[in-house]
């Protein structure tokens, strides 16, 4: 992997793959579960993550990040009813990053894109949203584990596993690839 570009792609795919797994772990109905009127969903964070997608990647060299027909407070509306519904959100906002970020050259990095008439490098426009992606996503792996307790697959290396984690890892000759090119 020699670019930024690569490697953007490649953690935005990782936690795109985060989610997807813990959504597998879990009964449908769960996906709707709030532990309390504060807190939300997973079906919640899965639709606001949508919107801020849809949001800042549309258009996104050319016109605000925050569009104006997005509905940001109705994103945390707990209304979606379905798995397929959410896959659906999920899929679509994912879609719409990936098809905003592969046509880009490292030329475009320096561009000035604006959100709520903020500039942004498009490199930092990137690095906010792959901060808060994984924020979310993090929410989602927390929220599925609670709900699994000791069915719960783990996502990266298992509590007691480290060792044996390491000792393959070590095993290997020094390389330079994606950490998540052997998962």
């Amino acid at each position: 992997m020699n670019s930024y570009l690569e490697s953007v792609k490649k953690q935005f795919e990782y936690y795109k793959m985060l989610g997807e797994k813990s959504f597998e772990q879990i009964p449908e109905e769960k996906l709707f579960w709030q532990l309390n009127e504060e807190s939300n969903s997973i079906a919640m964070i899965v639709k606001h993550l949508h919107g801020n997608m849809l949001s800042r990647w549309s258009d996104f060299l050319t016109t605000d990040g925050e569009k104006e027909w997005r509905k940001r407070d109705e994103e945390f509306d707990n209304d979606i009813k379905t798995k397929t519904a959410l896959l659906s959100k999920w899929n679509e906002g994912w879609a719409c990053l990936f098809n905003a970020i592969t046509p880009l050259t490292d030329n475009d990095l320096e561009k000035e894109i604006y959100i709520r008439n903020m500039g942004h490098s498009v490199a930092e426009a990137i690095n906010r949203q792959l901060a808060h992606y994984p924020y979310h996503i993090g929410q989602i792996v927390f929220i599925c584990k609670i709900i699994q307790n000791d069915n719960w697959t783990s996502l990266s290396i298992p509590k007691g596993k480290s060792k044996e984690y390491n000792k393959d890892k070590f095993s290997k000759p020094k390389r330079k690839e994606h950490f998540t090119d052997d998962l």
